[in-house]
């Protein structure tokens, strides 16, 4: 049996585009479904790392509560998609349970790299205002993430224009779908791919 468990954001739910998509595909793919719940989370946590660290505590609480009653051991796959303050939450989950999973990382904040973070693909936008490119460059690298940056997307993974947003969402589902099957060809080195419309 395989098992795919869902990080929101704060405020990007798993009805939201990215999240919404890759549990569907996640699902025709033969996953069972788990979403971690986080409760009330602080607002205004761009910039303020007293309030990040507080979000991601809180984040990270909920999650593990919130998961408690699956069974880990009757998995035979694990699959940990998460978005931005998720993907820490995801990791440290990971690593406070003593799981061993595959990632997708959508839209990594930059604390998301202080985690131990698993194998898997991340994608990220260069107009993301909450982490820099670069950041988001090295730290993929030091754990060996697969990278795929896409110019001028925000931290939603959207531009200014719904078609273009519609491309890039077709694209990075296309890359989710090949990751979720272990199609390590068309998943190869996002780091050497960067690109408008395609993720």
């Amino acid at each position: 049996m395989k098992l795919a468990v869902l990080f929101p954001g704060v405020g990007y739910h798993v009805d939201k585009p990215l999240l919404y998509y890759a549990k569907d595909l996640a699902a025709v793919l033969g996953y069972e479904l788990a979403e971690a719940k986080y409760g009330e989370l602080p607002d205004g946590i761009r910039g303020d790392r007293e309030k990040m660290r507080a979000a991601f505590e809180a984040a990270l609480d909920g999650a593990v509560k919130s998961l408690g009653k699956v069974e880990w051991g009757s998995f035979d796959e694990l699959l940990f998609i998460s978005k931005s303050i998720g993907t820490a939450v995801a990791a440290e989950t990971a690593h406070r349970l003593g799981l061993k999973t595959r990632n997708i990382y959508y839209t990594p904040v930059g604390e998301t790299f202080l985690f131990p973070l698993q194998e898997g693909i991340a994608f990220h936008g260069t107009a993301d205002a909450w982490v820099t490119t670069q950041a988001v460059r090295e730290g993929c690298a030091g754990c060996g993430i697969t990278l795929f940056v896409t110019k001028g997307a925000n931290h939603s993974m959207e531009t200014e224009d719904t078609l273009e947003n519609i491309r890039i969402l077709g694209g990075i589902m296309e890359r989710t779908a090949a990751y979720i099957r272990g199609e390590a060809a068309q998943a190869a080195d996002g780091r050497k791919h960067e690109s408008g419309g395609n993720a």
